[in-house]
């Protein structure tokens, strides 16, 4: 069985890295047809699946990262490599689409010839490209949510680089030049957005923020309701890396021996595991040693600052 896995694993990582290296073609061929035909959306398109080549680097890079053993230097190991190099990929391409931006802005105000023809045979490529690459991913993105995510993006990317087709044919049949930097602007918008929502996502990781599909009050309903249990309370829940939650809290039970503590607390933890997809839950068992039982606990600021 683990044999098997290894194998299913090492293919998933293949499958990856041949859709990294056809994104980076597909970023490549576009820039240097932009180039060619003065069209700066190929050069924004071209921008938008570098973003995403990094991106699906960044999962294989944090697949592999993953694999390894923790160790006293790194008791988390290296899960939160991928959250890392995601700030960093998306603030890049949000500086990179705001000049591309401002580019075409200027490019609207002075108009600049563009070959259609050149411009329709690369964009047709992309299509054909990134079709290629969302076929790679079709199979594992049905398992794995950071490939989910790059999938979505290069599904994302047929639509740009049709829309590039479209613009190229506009230019050949009514020399509207406008029309490439009015998608330039579109791609840059497009790129600026899911770099912000990517960008938003990895700083709450980073902050230690709760999982954002995760109901506290629900966890502290479905613990209450553990015979035995009577209550729990300063709660903390954070995410390492994809889909592994950790939580710690004091849970206050009835009067029992240390001893006959160990079914109890089995079975809060089956709770968190099964109903909230907490895989790593540490519990401080009390029996009305705080006087605070807030769910959260809310920490002193100072002596004139009041929490928000």
């Amino acid at each position: 069985m683990t044999h098997s896995h290894d194998a299913s694993r090492r293919a998933s990582q293949r499958r990856l890295l041949l859709a990294v290296a056809l994104n980076f073609g597909i970023a490549a061929v576009e820039a240097v047809g932009g180039l060619l035909s003065g069209a700066l959306s190929l050069v924004s398109d071209a921008l938008h699946n570098a973003g995403d080549s990094g991106s699906l680097l960044l999962t294989l890079v944090a697949q592999r990262l993953a694999g390894r053993r923790n160790s006293a230097r790194h008791t988390f190991g290296f899960r939160r490599a991928e959250t890392l190099a995601a700030v960093v990929n998306a603030a890049a391409l949000i500086g990179l689409s705001v000049a591309l931006f401002m580019a075409a802005v200027a490019r609207l105000m002075h108009p600049v010839a563009v070959h259609g023809g050149l411009m329709i045979g690369v964009g047709l490529f992309g299509v054909v490209a990134n079709v290629a690459g969302t076929l790679l991913l079709h199979r594992d993105a049905r398992t794995s949510l950071n490939v989910r995510s790059s999938y979505l993006h290069l599904v994302a990317d047929v639509g740009a680089s049709v829309a590039v087709v479209g613009g190229g044919i506009a230019i050949v049949w009514w020399q509207a030049d406008w029309v490439d930097p009015v998608l330039s602007i579109a791609i840059a918008g497009y790129a600026v957005a899911g770099s912000v929502r990517v960008l938003r996502q990895a700083v709450h990781v980073l902050m230690e923020g709760t999982p954002p599909d995760l109901d506290l009050l629900a966890l502290q309903r479905a613990v209450h309701a553990v015979h035995g249990v009577v209550n729990i309370h300063h709660v903390h829940v954070w995410s390492v890396g994809e889909s592994d939650v950790h939580l710690d809290a004091h849970l206050e039970i009835t009067d029992m021996l240390v001893s006959e503590t160990h079914g109890l607390r089995a079975a809060v933890e089956a709770v968190l595991a099964s109903s909230f997809g907490i895989d790593h839950a540490t519990l401080q068992l009390e029996a009305g040693c705080c006087a605070d039982t807030d769910l959260v606990k809310v920490r002193s600021l100072g002596p004139d600052i009041a929490p928000s």
